[in-house]
Order: C-alpha cells, then sequence, then structure tokens
C-alpha cells in the first residue's frame, strides 16, 4: 500500500530549518561558536596580560643588568674581575649572563665552564660601552649588536653628534681624597648657612666626587638672595684644574685640524670664544658645578645665551668636545663589550607576538573545535531523530490502514521508553482491533442462534410439523428471552462505554444484598446440585453500610453467582462473603467475594476472563457457558462504582471473583460511566 500523506498525497520530509535534527544543530553551532569565541578571548586576553607582565618584568631585569654592567665598566679600565658582578646579577634575576669581547671572546660567563654551558644566542642584547650609550632599549633589535658611530661632518670626519659618555666615567676628574673632604666641609657649612637663613638644603655628591647643594623645595634660586656665599664651591680643584687643561688642550687639536678658532672650557664644559660666552649643545657634565637644584652630572648643559652668529662652529665644538671627552676616557673605561642575556638552559628569553602564524594557528584550532562539536551534534542528532522518524513511519502506516508495526527499542533513555510505549500501543491497538472483529462475530454468533430456533419453531407450525401448544409456546418464549438477555446485555455495555449509564447510589448494606442475591438464584444452584450459602464476616466487626445502586450492585454479584454455579459440578458449593479492608475511611474498602468449587480457570486464560464473549469452554455451547458477556458487565459495574474486580483461580480447584468497592460509593457529580 503506497505512503500517503495527511491529504491523500506523498508524505514530505520537513524542511532541515524545521526539524528538530536542523534545530539541533543549530542550536549546537551557536554554543559551540560562543563557547569558542568567549574561550578565545579570554584566553588571549589572559595570555596577553601575562605576556607583557612578563616582558615587561623582564625589560626591567635586563636595563638592570645593563646599568650594573656599564656602571663597572665606567669605574674600572678593564674587565678584569667582572666574575662577581655577573654572578651576582645572574642570581638576583635568574637569567644566564654572558659578557664578551666584540670577537664573541667570553670575558664571564654565569653559567661558568663545567659542564660546558649552551651555546650563545646568535644576536647579542646590547653593547657594554661607557663611552657610547644608547637611548635604545636594552634587548631591543636596535641595540642589540649595535655601536654607535660618530656622524660625519662638513670635513668628512666623523664627529659625535651628541655626547653619549655615561656621566659616572669622570676618568681624571676623580677627586682624592684630600680634595673631597674639604670641599665637603665647605659645602657642609654652606647648608648650615642656608638652613639659619629658613632654607632647607642637603649635600649631594656626585661620581667623581665633588659635593653640590640640592635645595629641598622647587625654588632653587632663593640660595641667590640669601647672604650665604657657595663661591667656594664653584672653583675647579688641583685635579679638575688638570683634567680640564688636558681636555682642553685635545678640543683645540680637534678644532685646529678643522680650521676653527681654540676656544677655553669652563669646569661645566662650556666654552668661551673671544668675549662671547657660547654653551655646549646637549653636553653632559663630566664633574657638577655646585648646584641648588640637582646635580650636573645627570643633566645636559643649556645655560641660555645669545644666539651664536655661527651656528656651523658651535656644531664643530661640540664635536669635538665629545670626541676629546672619548679619547680622554678610553684609558680611564673598560673596553667596549657585548652582553647575553638567555634563559639558564641557553634558549633566548621567552616572548610572545601575535603574527599571522600565531593568528591562524588561533583560528585553525577553534575551527577545528568547532568542526568537532558540529559533527559530534551531527551523529547526536542523527540518533536522535533515527528513532523519531521510525515512530512517525509507524504511527502513518498504521493511519494508512496498515498492519500495526513495532519499532526498535535502542537504549533504555526517554526516546527508547517513547518507542516501548509505542510498541505497547500499537499491540493495544492490534489487540483491540482483533477484540472487535471478534465482537462483531460473536454478536452475529449469539444473536443467530435464538433467532435461527425461533425460525425453525415458526417453519415447523407453518410447515404443520410443530403442533402450536404451550410447549411450541414455551419453547418460543424461551429463546426470545434469551435474545433479549443478550441484547439487554450489548445495551448495558453500549451505555457503559458511551458513559451514558445512569447509577442511583443509596445506602446498601451488603449482607442483606447478598442474601437477596443468593435467594434470587437458589433455583438454579439447587437444581445444578450446588450448594449456595452466604458467609458470616469473621471478626467482631461488621460490614460498613455502602453508598451504591442496588440494583447495579445485585446485578453485578447476580452474574458472578449464576457463571460460578453454572461452572461448578454437582456436589460442589458456591459461597458468597464480605467483609471491609482497611480502618473503615476513605483509604478501606468492601470486599465481596464469590467462590466456587468448580472447574477453575487456566493461569494464561485469566487475563482475559472479563474480556466480552471470552468463554474458557471455546466450543461456545449454551450448557457450559452464556453469552459471554456477563463478566464484562460486572466490571463495567463495578468501575462505575469506583471500585475494581479481579479474580484467583486454580485449575480444579475453583475460582474466587473478588469484588472491592469504597465506603464512599461512586461521585455524585459523576454517576454516569
Amino acid at each position: 500500500m503506497p505512503r500517503r500523506a495527511e491529504h491523500g498525497g506523498q508524505r514530505l520530509r520537513l524542511p532541515l530549518r524545521k526539524s528538530l535534527l536542523g534545530r539541533l544543530l543549530a542550536v549546537s553551532a551557536l554554543v559551540a561558536a560562543c563557547s569558542v569565541a568567549a574561550t578565545a578571548w579570554l584566553a588571549v586576553q589572559t595570555t596577553s596580560g601575562a605576556i607583557e607582565q612578563e616582558q615587561g618584568r623582564n625589560l626591567a631585569a635586563d636595563t638592570r643588568v645593563l646599568d650594573a654592567l656599564l656602571a663597572y665598566a665606567a669605574e674600572h679600565p678593564t674587565w678584569d674581575g667582572v666574575g662577581a658582578t655577573v654572578d651576582e646579577l645572574a642570581d638576583t634575576s635568574g637569567r644566564r649572563i654572558t659578557l664578551t669581547k666584540q670577537s664573541r671572546e667570553i670575558l664571564a660567563d654565569s653559567a661558568g665552564s663545567s659542564p660546558p654551558p649552551p651555546a650563545l644566542p646568535p644576536q647579542a642584547s646590547a653593547v657594554v660601552d661607557p663611552l657610547s650609550v644608547t637611548a635604545v632599549t636594552a634587548g631591543s633589535e636596535a641595540a642589540a649588536g649595535s655601536v654607535t658611530i660618530a656622524a660625519p661632518g662638513t670635513d668628512g670626519e666623523q664627529r659625535s653628534g651628541n655626547d653619549r659618555v655615561d656621566p659616572r666615567a669622570v676618568g681624571p676628574f676623580r677627586l682624592p681624597e684630600a680634595e673631597r673632604t674639604s670641599l665637603r666641609r665647605t659645602a657642609e657649612e654652606a647648608v648650615q648657612c642656608l638652613s639659619g637663613s629658613g632654607i632647607a638644603s642637603d649635600v649631594v655628591e656626585g661620581p667623581s666626587g665633588r659635593p653640590g647643594i640640592q635645595v629641598v623645595g622647587n625654588d632653587p634660586d632663593r640660595v641667590r638672595g640669601s647672604r650665604c656665599s657657595t663661591d667656594a664651591l664653584d672653583s675647579p680643584t688641583e685635579t679638575e684644574t688638570k683634567a680640564l687643561t688636558e681636555l682642553n688642550d685635545l678640543v683645540n687639536a680637534c678644532l685646529g685640524r678643522q680650521g676653527r678658532e681654540e676656544v677655553r672650557l669652563d669646569l661645566d664644559l662650556s666654552w668661551n670664544t673671544g668675549e662671547e660666552p657660547l654653551p655646549a649643545s646637549a653636553v653632559p657634565m663630566p664633574n657638577p658645578v655646585p648646584s641648588v637644584s640637582a646635580p650636573r652630572e645627570s643633566m645636559p648643559t643649556g645655560l641660555p645665551t645669545p644666539v651664536p652668529l655661527d651656528s656651523e662652529n658651535d656644531r664643530d665644538i661640540a664635536s669635538c668636545v665629545g670626541i676629546a671627552r672619548q679619547e680622554q676616557l678610553s684609558s680611564y673605561v673598560a673596553s667596549p663589550a657585548l652582553l647575553f642575556i638567555s634563559d639558564p638552559g641557553g634558549g633566548a628569553v621567552p616572548g610572545f607576538e601575535m603574527s599571522s602564524a600565531n593568528t591562524a594557528k588561533i583560528t585553525g584550532v577553534a575551527a577545528l573545535v568547532l568542526a568537532l562539536t558540529v559533527g559530534a551534534s551531527i551523529l547526536a542528532g542523527v540518533r536522535l531523530v533515527r528513532p523519531l522518524h521510525a515512530l512517525t513511519g509507524a504511527a502513518q502506516r498504521m493511519r494508512d490502514g496498515e498492519d500495526p508495526s513495532q519499532v526498535v527499542v535502542a537504549a533504555d533513555n526517554e526516546i527508547g521508553r517513547l518507542a516501548a510505549a509505542f510498541n505497547d500501543m500499537s499491540a493495544h491497538r492490534a489487540r483491540l482491533e482483533e477484540q472487535r472483529k471478534v465482537m462483531v462475530s460473536d454478536v452475529a454468533h449469539e444473536l443467530r442462534t435464538p433467532l435461527s430456533n425461533i425460525r425453525g419453531w415458526l417453519e415447523g407450525a407453518q410447515d404443520g410439523i410443530a403442533d402450536a401448544d404451550a410447549t411450541f409456546v414455551s419453547s418460543l418464549l424461551e429463546e426470545a428471552l434469551q435474545l433479549q438477555h443478550i441484547i439487554d446485555d450489548l445495551q448495558d455495555l453500549s451505555a457503559a462505554d458511551a458513559g451514558a449509564l445512569r447509577l442511583h447510589p443509596e445506602p446498601v448494606r451488603i449482607e442483606e444484598l447478598l442474601a437477596h442475591v443468593a435467594a434470587a438464584h437458589q433455583a438454579q444452584a439447587d437444581a445444578a446440585g450446588v450448594d449456595l450459602t452466604v458467609a458470616v464476616p469473621d471478626g467482631p466487626g461488621t460490614v460498613p453500610e455502602l453508598e451504591a445502586d442496588p440494583v447495579r450492585l445485585r446485578q453485578a454479584i447476580g452474574n458472578l453467582v449464576s457463571n460460578a454455579v453454572r461452572h461448578t459440578p454437582v456436589g460442589g458449593s458456591v459461597t458468597l462473603r464480605a467483609y471491609a479492608t482497611g480502618s473503615g475511611g476513605a483509604d478501606g474498602r468492601v470486599v465481596v467475594e464469590v467462590a466456587d468449587t468448580g472447574s477453575g480457570i487456566a493461569p494464561e486464560d485469566l487475563p482475559y476472563v472479563f474480556d466480552r464473549f471470552w468463554r474458557a469452554e471455546k466450543s461456545r455451547n449454551r450448557r457450559t457457558g452464556g453469552s459471554g458477556l456477563g463478566l464484562a458487565i460486572v466490571r463495567k459495574l463495578v468501575e462505575a462504582h469506583e471500585g475494581t474486580a479481579d479474580v484467583a483461580s486454580t485449575v480444579g480447584q475453583g475460582s474466587v471473583f473478588t469484588l472491592r468497592l469504597p465506603p464512599g460509593g461512586p461521585d455524585a457529580m459523576n454517576t454516569a460511566v
């Protein structure tokens, strides 16, 4: 039989956007994308912050290492003995620190020589040269392996563009202890004088050992208005005069080679040419003039002067001053060296760069995670939707009139339980359909028998074979009553199924009702040779009154008694008994039992006892069975009273039919079933 859609056409598959699988995939992809994006963003933010923090610590540590080695080089003429400093710096920073010559001959290495340390990085971290301190940050690519070269002047000779001499490189300007002590005493006297004038100041000492005065506050010009004189601190000492004269000669020799006039240098490295003093531009002082603000050794000299008439001459003088200082200090400082800073294992200091390759890696991993998530969702969705498709197909085949089919129960989960419930429903529907077919056949058979008998008797009378005497009329009446009984049973069942069976509950004493039923069936029992009795309840208590329809309840119990008498052999017994269970309240029940000593019912037949037209005797012989509707009517009537009916039986020993009824009776608002 071809499959049909709801309106008779071919059944169409749902579009993906409306199907459960499509929605599951969409939700899974959205959740996966959001999760991957949030995770990637959080990872990048956290990693970037950690790397920036680590790089900041690395940069600060590298700067301290470079500054310490520059200080050593500025204060020592050679690198001899630098090993202790290198080891101390390595212990403090947790790095491997290596100092080599320009030819990469190792001067000091914190890694030692036994066992052989790892090879040095291909590029130096910085150049340690106190006469050419670059402004580039240590560890950067520009600083690594770079050596400052003087810029060419107009005459083609090499000249320094600015003075990059480390301020700690003072060379011959370093004061001996005697001069230093004398100047410090003078400075302390000046500080005491200023303190008496209400000016707070301190004595500071520069790298050369020359003391100076630093005023506390932001107005150092107050010193000029005081009565305290600092002129004694402005005059160069004998050592400084000698060094300054040597430097002046070197500067004038440089100027002479360029055809420039000679100059006279002051202690702050400013110079005089004739009557116009012209300061050197941005030349750090090798030795501070006593200052009221800060030591000048850390400041470029820049005194305001009239604009020179020849700016090119100024540049040449400044260049010669720088060259002369480097020449003068070269024998007092250590030679340039290469500095290598690496991790203890010998590799480069770890860093991070969000390059295109790194971005591609992150994107690839995110895409892989997304693909795996979507793939897993597809597998899960297909496994989830496949049994639903099977259920849908089976339901549509049932709708199209095909035989009910079973679906596979793959697992004990929600879908599996749905499939099991569908299989139960399908099996129940198949049983109901079979019962319907059997019922139609049974009804036709039950009605055909009395009608056939009536027709036979009437045809016999018409043909003159049978006489219309009292026996004839009695036979017709018996068959008509049997036909009326079947029709009444069918009508009761139909009313119960349609919910039109009306009950009229009233107080009922169950003992009296059992006595009436027994009296009504006593003649049938005597004719069958069966002892019919009503048992007295055990115990001191009495059975409570029932709220029930006495007519319908007598009908239900009467059907049970009639059925028991019919299936009990001669000499057997049928016993009616009633008793209460529970406390007699809402949770209690009134139990009515009809027990017989008949042939019993086989265990495999017990589930079908209350089905319509079911008989233990399959021959449909009326001498051993009725219409097959009596027990079905019993169950319907008991259920109308909100009770239950069941049976227990042993083959060859008899059966016990039990009715359990609530004392309160059926709901007054729902007495139709």
